[in-house]
C-alpha cells in the first residue's frame, strides 16, 4: 500500500501544481507554490495518520533541519542512499526499485519519495512550501 501511497502523492502533486494540464508528467520546481496549502495539508495529514508520524514531508522537512539543509547528509538520513562495495550512490527509482515500501523497515521520512533527477530544486521547494510555516495543516478542516 505504501508504493501506491507514493505514486498516488505523485499524481496528485502533478494534478494540484497543473503540469497535468500542460501536459506534463512531473513538477517544476517554481510550480510548487501553486499547490493549494489545504491540499497539501491534506496529503500530509494521511502520511503521518497512516504511517504513525514515520513519513510525510514534514518529516523529511525535520530531517532537512538536522541535516543542516544539506541535501547529501539528508539523503543518508533518509534512506535514499545505498553503497555497491565502496562506492556510495543514490537508491534507483528505475526497474526495480531500491526504496523501501515497508513501515517497520524503512527509516523515518523515507517516504513520499520526490524525484531530485532534475536537480534538488523541487524538494527544497516542497519543504519550503508556505504550508509548513506553522502547524495549521495538522488541523482537519
Amino acid at each position: 500500500q505504501w508504493a501506491e501511497a507514493d505514486q498516488f502523492t505523485r499524481d496528485a502533486l502533478i494534478v494540484l501544481a497543473g503540469s497535468k494540464e500542460k501536459g506534463r508528467t512531473f513538477v517544476y520546481w517554481t510550480e510548487v507554490k501553486r499547490i493549494p496549502s489545504t491540499d497539501l495539508a491534506t496529503i500530509e495529514r494521511l502520511w503521518n495518520k497512516f504511517s504513525k508520524g514515520k513519513f510525510g514531508y514534514s518529516v523529511q522537512k525535520k530531517k532537512w533541519r538536522q541535516s543542516k539543509n544539506d541535501f547529501e547528509a539528508w539523503c543518508k538520513k533518509i534512506g535514499w542512499t545505498t553503497t555497491d562495495g565502496d562506492v556510495e550512490r543514490k537508491k534507483r527509482w528505475f526497474g526495480a526499485s531500491e526504496f523501501i515500501y515497508d513501515l517497520k523497515k524503512a527509516p523515518e521520512g523515507h517516504l513520499p519519495l520526490t524525484s531530485a533527477l532534475r536537480g534538488t530544486s523541487l524538494i527544497k521547494e516542497l519543504l519550503n512550501h508556505p504550508v509548513w510555516e506553522n502547524d495549521d495543516w495538522k488541523k482537519e478542516p
